[in-house]
């Protein structure tokens, strides 16, 4: 059997017990000086209850001090007995050991753990030999229930002889410590030497046997247990039905305890926490009832027990049965009742029953104040959360870790970013940042208040990050468009530790965010290996994770091979919405409800955005309309949103507008942001202008309607207006995030920034988009525009990071090879009309998915029918160039090569 690092080596004689050190402790010979005897003996004359000794007089100093210690300690006065132990010890005078046994039982039984400490130095001190029997057990005692082991183990060592109550209290105290390795070793040497195990000794070994957990181990003691005639005392077989239910064989535990002729209330809890700890619920619940028909009243670990059992369950009725039950036996007082019937309640989702619970306690404890608030925060209510730490403040209790993690994650729901600090720096205060749920909290914080380089602090000092450390990292990351560091930190996840199912979740997402397919597909294959790949909702993620990288080939046939649940259909519908495949959205969802598979709100508004995106309005309209009446789904501002999208990318703006004016909802700003895009489109900026004042009314802060704005004043050539508007965002502080694209190529995903100048290889890519920026002028093609007189269209031109991945793409793969690229932000016209042509000069096949959907690029022709874009290529022109003229030495080499 393996031994842990803190094993100490078993000693093969008692002078050798000591692992420190090889040698007995010697006490030196003191000899006194005559102002010592002098100082002697004065310290005799202020003892009280004394009379003057004479110095030489030692025997019968010894009888009055010893005498005068054990009366002390029989009265229970500690204090005055440590003031005559310390003076003896001063003036060399040495206490008998009925005194000393005596003191050492008074320690123990107070607690005293300073007191203890000095009288066990004193006793270190005088004996120059080993320790008898009784006194040695009485010191060991003392010092495991301090937990001072090491101590202990010095003692055992020193022992001239050892009886079973000797052993039995080292075992007992390494197991209680968890020293479960060391109490094994000590308790098979205790059989080695021949000492006889008793009723006390299994107990404490089959206590270690539960907590390591060993089951072998434990059968083997069984064996000793009958070996030895032990199997009728009722604390043995408790011991032993605690063990084995610890190591999961409630089989074993239920034939035992069904054998015993006599149960007490030690062996149905045993059994009944035993049956709910391996998720017998039902088994558990029944020997609770048949517990109480026997005339055995339950305490409070039993009623804690079968309430958790009620919450795990579900069963609200029968906890409130048992409510009833504590209630009417006078229970309903006790602290840990009340808080197990709290959290059963917040479980089941009766916070309101819970609050009742609360409000009646006579006295609460930090476990009631935590129940309440991870109770709020567990039901979406982290504002009572909140509003409950703050009394607890108030009431003078110390939070714990728990307390900690639970206000964090309520400020992490309500964006409190500046209380979430305050929590941080408490449990830096207290300690509690080293509890991992303390840093995992914070990280999940900092994440959804967009502070991803604090979450990164938190998550490097932790020590031992477990699975939801670098869960919550990976998500956090991929919350803050940082996908690329998230799929770099899931790769280094996997050398020390084993994802889960939330953990794939999260990758995939990310992967599928930055269109890196082959990462994507890697994590895939890592599914299936770990047979993750049918958990949850990870068959779903892999589906997203296709259908957001383009590749519905292989999305369908995941589709086809998973479990077709509603999510799965709806992720379908959105596939087919992001490619403006409105006809096979339409098919889709016909098989859906011919496989009976009812639709939700996500259904339709996929499907309702379908329609948008292919100009199927009448359809969309049909779809809106019964929705509500045929499949019984409720209509939201989502779906209105859809309608108004609809409408407006039709061109019928005033239809979308009267629209609006008609809804029985109240339009939000989602419903007039669909309205401000349709005007983009259609160039209408004065109804533009209005949904954006109606949209500013409500939200000041979404950056994506100030470029819906910006991109309108563009495209309608109204630059006074942008910058009037650009300035305006500077001056609120809001911010674009710059665009990114991201292309992957050979397996590594690459990441190219507007304007990027530290990619290693920018020098040829911009000596590739130059090469076409100037045969595009040349034939007339570049469009470029520019707010600025003094900016150049070539530096425009090469400034858009989708142009910087594609020409990347060309250079790095080989000819005919299709291009996919991912861009964070919405494509703009110069950037549309080059890829165009690039497309049809190369001969590629290019994929381009912006915050809007996919473009596919194939011969001059976007897929994307141009909407949305005014001056846009002539394709009948473009068809008319030679493509070998194109490509010959107007262009670098290397574009040369690229067909």
């Amino acid at each position: 059997m393996a031994v842990s690092a803190k094993t100490l080596p078993f000693p093969q004689s008692p002078n050798s017990l000591n692992p420190l050190k090889t040698k007995p402790y010697k006490r030196k010979t003191l000899r006194l000086s005559p102002l010592d005897e002098t100082r002697r003996n004065i310290a005799i004359k202020t003892l009280p209850q004394f009379s003057l000794l004479d110095k030489n007089c030692t025997d019968s100093t010894t009888i009055n001090l010893s005498s005068s210690v054990a009366e002390l300690c029989s009265r229970g006065n500690l204090t005055e007995a440590i003031t005559i132990l310390s003076s003896a010890n001063e003036m060399n005078i040495y206490i008998d050991d009925d005194a000393l046994v005596a003191l050492l039982k008074l320690c123990e039984w107070r607690r005293a753990l300073k007191e203890g400490s000095r009288v066990y130095s004193y006793i270190r001190g005088c004996r120059r030999g080993g320790f008898d029997v009784r006194l040695g057990n009485c010191i060991l005692s003392m010092l495991v229930r301090f937990g001072n082991l090491n101590d202990a183990w010095f003692v055992f060592g020193r022992m001239e002889e050892r009886d079973t109550f000797s052993w039995n209290v080292l075992v007992g105290g390494y197991a209680k410590s968890g020293f479960f390795d060391e109490a094994l070793n000590l308790y098979h040497r205790m059989l080695w030497v021949g000492v006889r195990p008793d009723e006390y000794t299994f107990p404490c070994i089959l206590r270690t046997c539960g907590g390591v957990p060993d089951l072998c181990r434990g059968k083997e003691v069984h064996v000793h247990v009958l070996r030895y005639g032990y199997e009728s005392y009722v604390d043995v077989v408790n011991a032993l039905i605690t063990m084995y239910v610890k190591c999961g064989d409630v089989c074993s535990a239920r034939v035992l305890f069904d054998g015993m002729p006599k149960r007490d209330r030690i062996s149905w809890n045993a059994m009944i926490s035993g049956c709910f700890e391996n998720g017998e619920y039902l088994e558990g619940v029944s020997l609770f009832l048949r517990m109480l028909v026997v005339g055995i009243d339950p305490d409070f670990m039993s009623i804690t027990s079968v309430v958790a059992a009620c919450e795990v369950m579900g069963d609200e009725r029968l906890g409130r049965q048992v409510h009833g039950y504590v209630v009417s036996r006078g229970l309903g007082v006790e602290v840990s009742v009340c808080n197990s019937l709290i959290q059963m309640y917040f479980g089941n989702g009766k916070w309101v029953e819970a609050e009742r619970v609360f409000a009646k306690m006579p006295s609460k404890d930090v476990v009631s104040w935590t129940s309440m608030i991870s109770g709020y925060d567990n039901n979406d209510l982290p504002e009572k959360a909140v509003e409950s730490y703050k009394l607890m403040e108030k009431d003078g209790i110390v939070p714990d870790e728990i307390t900690i993690a639970s206000a964090i994650s309520a400020c992490a729901s309500l964006g409190l970013v500046n209380m979430g600090m305050e929590l941080h720096d408490t449990a830096v205060r207290t300690g509690y940042i080293l509890y991992v749920i303390v840093a995992n909290t914070l990280i999940d914080l900092y994440s959804k208040c967009n502070l991803i380089d604090k979450a990164l602090d938190v998550f490097h000092q932790i020590r031992d990050k477990n699975v939801i450390s670098w869960t919550s990292i990976i998500t956090g990351l991929r919350q803050n468009n940082r996908s690329f560091e998230a799929i770099f930190l899931f790769r280094q996840m996997k050398i020390s530790l084993n994802p889960n199912s939330i953990t794939l979740i999260s990758v995939l997402s990310a992967c599928g965010r930055i269109g890196a397919l082959m990462c994507g597909k890697e994590i895939h294959a890592y599914s299936l290996r770990t047979m993750l790949a049918f958990d949850g909702f990870v068959p779903n993620a892999i589906l997203d994770m296709y259908v957001r990288c383009g590749r519905m080939g292989f999305a369908l046939n995941q589709f086809n091979n998973g479990l077709k649940d509603i999510a799965a259909w709806n992720i379908m519908l959105t596939g087919f919405a992001d490619r403006k495949e409105g006809r096979l959205a339409a098919n889709h969802f016909n098989k859906m409800l011919s496989e009976n598979v009812n639709p939700d709100e996500i259904t339709f508004i996929s499907l309702l955005c379908a329609c948008a995106r292919s100009g199927l309005v009448a359809e969309g309209l049909e779809y809106f309309e019964i929705m509500d009446t045929k499949y019984r789904v409720s209509r939201n501002l989502k779906h209105y949103a859809c309608i108004v999208d609809l409408l407006g990318r039709a061109g019928r703006l005033d239809d979308a507008y009267e629209f609006i004016q008609k809804m029985p909802l109240s339009p939000d700003a989602a419903i007039w942001g669909a309205l401000l895009n349709a005007c983009r489109i259609h160039q209408n900026v004065e109804l533009g202008e209005l949904a954006a004042v109606k949209i500013f009314e409500s939200d000041k802060q979404s950056i994506g309607y100030y470029v819906l704005l910006c991109n309108l004043y563009a495209g309608c050539s109204k630059w006074d207006d942008l910058i009037r508007l650009r300035k305006m965002m500077w001056e609120k502080g809001i911010m674009v995030d710059p665009g990114c694209s991201w292309i992957e190529v050979k397996g590594k995903v690459h990441a190219f920034l507007s304007n990027d100048e530290f990619h290693p290889d920018i020098k040829e890519v911009n000596a590739v988009l130059k090469a076409f920026d100037d045969r595009m002028s040349a034939v007339g093609l570049n469009q470029a525009k520019s707010i600025s007189a003094n900016a150049s269209k070539s530096e425009i031109f090469c400034g858009h990071s989708e142009r910087l991945a594609i020409a990347f793409g060309l250079i790095n793969t080989a000819p005919g090879v299709p291009i996919w690229v991912t861009k964070n932000l919405y494509m703009c016209e110069s950037c549309h009309n080059s890829i165009k042509y690039i497309s049809k000069a190369v001969r590629r096949e290019i994929s381009v998915r912006d915050t809007e959907q996919f473009h596919h690029f194939k011969d001059g022709i976007c897929s994307c029918g141009d909407e949305g874009y005014k001056e846009n290529l002539d394709v009948k022109g473009l068809s008319n160039i030679n493509v070998k003229d194109v490509t010959s030495e107007s262009l670098s080499p290397m574009v040369s090569n690229m067909r």
